[in-house]
């Protein structure tokens, strides 16, 4: 009796779990410039998965160009995941967002959110600056996007090629604002 209500609340939480993997995938994704002020010449069109690339091998992400302490915001709708330092990144803010994406947001100067709380697209996260590995460099927002959902067919034979089922191209989404 007792294994099969154990049984039984194990399938009852596999179904919403199910259900919110799938509302996750569902929900539309708002999608915004990072960057206040930042245009279409403020990151360049190949940076994603450029190789080689510093101590990180490839670059997995796009920086977008700015004047040191120029707003960063929510680039889509999410719940803050992690606030603080983080290894090469600096001062990071990571967002989680519709279809199960992290927004990675580094080598902030100032961060002006925190870790659970709800920022919309558009709402200030932090500021452009040079942070972690960006020491010494022209201030960027260095902004990546991670699907938790495994993407395989992405995967190609470049450098760190396998990685790529799980980084998605924000180049893309950016330019796709100036059509």
């Amino acid at each position: 009796m007792v294994g099969t209500r154990k049984f039984s609340f194990i399938k009852k939480v596999g179904w919403v779990l199910a259900a919110m993997l799938l509302l996750g995938m569902l929900l539309p994704e708002r999608f915004q410039m990072p960057v206040r002020n930042a245009g279409k010449a403020s990151f360049h069109p190949q940076s994603f998965w450029y190789y080689p690339w510093g101590k990180s091998g490839t670059h997995k992400g796009v920086d977008i160009f700015a004047p040191k302490g120029e707003a960063v915001m929510a680039a889509s709708d999410g719940l803050v995941l992690y606030t603080g330092n983080w290894k090469m990144g600096g001062k990071v803010v990571c967002i989680l967002s519709a279809q199960w994406r992290i927004h990675y947001y580094a080598h902030l100067n100032a961060i002006q959110t925190h870790t659970g709380q709800w920022r919309s697209a558009g709402a200030l996260i932090g500021s452009v600056g040079t942070s972690g590995n960006a020491e010494g460099k022209a201030p960027h927002l260095h902004y990546s996007i991670l699907s938790l959902i495994p993407l395989p067919y992405r995967i190609d034979t470049s450098p760190q090629g396998w990685k790529k089922m799980f980084y998605l191209d924000p180049v893309e989404k950016l330019q796709k604002l100036y059509e």
